[in-house]
């Protein structure tokens, strides 16, 4: 009997999904509720646990966008498990000889939980395992090396006995899930037997390669292991950790040895005289270093290029310019900044300013506020203002939630924190979404003009720039003024020209007029 597992319904705006990775491949066999792949929205990654146990048929591959409801993968039931066991299925049963005496043996199993490791860490990835399925462990010793998506931790041993590994590495699982188990008692010895035999050809097999020890000379588990970030490195670059030399404790090879590995590695041989001559002969060589590198794109990184490609392709995008003389200010700034920041405790940025601008202007203009949702328009009278944020794993775009009726000082402390959980990776699923109008500061980089990409399923952007000291005409005279251009990208099926560029004209009026943001005119 074969089951259909469908794409499940994981929010109420989103209709179709990416596979971002199967954690199972075809023909293994899973258990019920184990996660079997990762599922990525244009707002977040979802884990699609198994529906049954069995064998698993995979339909759609890694990459494939699939609609919700569709069928993304089959497990086939009874018959079929016991016909073509996987090989992890196949190595439990192997086990279960050994591991049944020390069950016997030696009282009731060890389950080790995945332990919590930071605050806001809701799950981990098993980086490696330092021991193997059947070994004798000791108490405390560390036998698994779990990585979140801010640091790499030890997992040391709960008890002494056979360990049984539960989670595979590679696999991603929650804070508190049962990762392994040490069978204490009988299976110890046999345990050790089978471990010894293992480490006799793992030595007999690098007798004739350099090998790492500690201070003392002796081997341990670490001597040639790579650590997670050197381990990736090694692989993209398809170089064997056997041949680096470790440098790191107890001999584990560090991120530095692997990139040092990975130079030494990408330099050509040399070449013979003879071959010399002839490729001078044929072709002048190049000089300085031609180094390639390839990096898979990370979730993040791929559903903004998706999003953006959308955009531009479902939108009728259009951008017009204007420039703000930033003086007034700029001296409201360097005249009030002490006492905002003594009595705020915070600074008084440009932020503030364009936010509440736009939310005057916005209110004034519903139109710019609003967005298509099938063949309907709808219209916020709220202002829930995104803000673009460049944060280690890419562009986020978190949401000052009714901006209109936040003061300076709230605004500029709200934009404060949420750029500061963008930094450390912490911003939640409602923080990023539910935005009606963006605001994204190029500015900050150099930028001195751009035409900003809308926001989906928002209607308008505007983008800000640097600010530059130009000659502009003032009452008839010359002056050097701070300027910068803004540029307001909207969806041209929604918005008018009238009312785009009204909109951008009441910016510029009321950022050049600050008097008219406290007053209201």
């Amino acid at each position: 009997m074969s089951l259909e597992v469908k794409v499940p319904a994981v929010g109420e705006s989103i209709t179709e999904v990416t596979i971002a990775q199967w954690l199972k491949k075809d023909g293994d066999r899973v258990e019920m509720d184990e996660v079997i792949a990762e599922l990525e929205s244009d707002k977040a990654t979802f884990e699609l646990p198994a529906e049954a146990a069995g064998i698993l048929r995979i339909v759609a591959q890694e990459g494939d966008t699939v609609d919700v409801g569709a069928t993304i993968c089959k497990i086939e039931e009874n018959g079929a498990a016991g016909a073509a066991p996987s090989a992890p299925a196949a190595a439990s049963q192997s086990a279960a000889p050994s591991s049944a005496p020390a069950a016997q043996g030696g009282g009731e199993a060890v389950e080790m939980k995945v332990p919590t490791v930071g605050e806001s860490i809701t799950e981990v990835t098993v980086a490696s395992w330092l021991k193997n399925d059947g070994d004798h462990v000791e108490m405390d010793e560390v036998i698994a090396e779990l990585e979140s998506d801010k640091a790499t931790f030890e997992l040391p041993a709960e008890a002494a006995g056979t360990l049984e590994i539960v989670a595979k590495q590679g696999d991603t699982i929650e804070i508190g899930a049962t990762i392994c188990k040490i069978v204490p008692g009988a299976g110890a010895p046999q345990a050790n037997a089978q471990a010894a035999a293992k480490q006799e050809e793992a030595n007999q097999k690098a007798s004739s390669q350099p090998t790492a020890t500690t201070a003392s000379g002796a081997q341990t588990y670490a001597s040639g292991t790579p650590s997670p970030a050197a381990g990736k490195i090694l692989a993209e670059k398809g170089i064997n950790p056997a041949d680096v030399q470790g440098t790191g404790r107890d001999g584990r090879i560090t991120k530095e040895d692997a990139q040092n590995a990975q130079k030494s590695a990408a330099k050509p041989a040399a070449a013979s005289p003879k071959q010399e001559a002839t490729a001078s002969a044929e072709a002048p060589a190049a000089s300085g270093d031609r180094n390639q590198r390839r990096e898979k794109m990370s979730s993040l990184r791929k559903t903004v290029a998706r999003r953006l490609v959308q955009v531009k392709n479902e939108t009728a995008m259009l951008t017009t310019f204007n420039e703000v003389d930033m003086k007034p200010i700029m001296d409201i700034r360097a005249k009030y900044k002490e006492k905002f920041k003594e009595k705020h405790d915070v600074g008084l940025g440009f932020m503030s300013f364009f936010t509440k601008a736009c939310t005057v202007a916005l209110q004034e203009w519903p139109a710019v506020n609003a967005q298509i949702d099938g063949n309907e328009m709808v219209f916020n009278d709220f202002c829930d203002v995104s803000i673009a944020v460049s944060s280690p794993k890419g562009l986020v775009v978190p949401v000052i939630r009714n901006a209109e009726s936040l003061t300076l000082d709230g605004i500029e402390k709200e934009v404060i924190r949420l750029a500061k959980k963008a930094r450390d990776g912490k911003l939640s699923i409602e923080e990023m979404t539910g935005g009606t109008f963006t605001i994204t500061n190029g500015g900050v980089f150099g930028s001195m003009m751009s035409t900003p990409i809308i926001n989906a399923p928002q209607s308008a952007i505007l983008g800000m720039h640097n600010i530059v000291q130009r000659p502009v005409a003032v009452n008839g005279q010359v002056e050097i003024r701070p300027m910068m251009y803004v540029a307001l990208s909207y969806d041209h099926r929604i918005i008018d020209g009238r009312e785009s560029v009204s909109f951008l004209v009441r910016v510029k009026e009321l950022l050049e007029d600050p008097m008219r943001l406290l007053l209201g005119v």
